[in-house]
């Protein structure tokens, strides 16, 4: 839960770099989030329309800064710019870039977007 909160208490940071740990645990949280709220919005009746939940829907909306940003800085952490996000934007082969960088590891010491946040850790 930690990496979680981590990544929306730096939601406006484009510009450093994330480690593959915080990445990945952020996006498994929300994943988890989300899953569960689908069932809420089913379960209750909460749909706006067929498959598409109100709570559901604002946690999407409410994690849109925060999961660009900590992609933004997980690029960084592997060298690349953050405008590599973009790829994602090409169907299934874009899709399949954005996750062979984010799961590289980091390179190591600093580099352009600053210093290698294993070493501080």
């Amino acid at each position: 839960m930690k990496w979680f909160v981590t990544v929306l208490k730096k939601a406006f940071n484009f510009s450093d770099r994330s480690r593959r740990k915080e990445y990945w645990m952020f996006m498994l949280i929300a994943a988890l989030f989300s899953l569960v709220l689908t069932m809420v919005d089913a379960f209750a009746g909460l749909e706006i329309a067929e498959d598409v939940g109100i709570l559901s829907t604002l946690f999407s909306l409410l994690l849109i800064i925060p999961s660009l940003s900590v992609t933004f800085r997980r690029l960084h952490d592997t060298g690349k710019s953050g405008w590599w996000i973009l790829i994602s934007l090409i169907p299934v082969i874009g899709w399949i870039v954005l996750l062979v960088f984010t799961v590289q590891d980091s390179e190591s010491g600093i580099n352009r977007f600053g210093a290698n946040p294993k070493a501080a850790v």
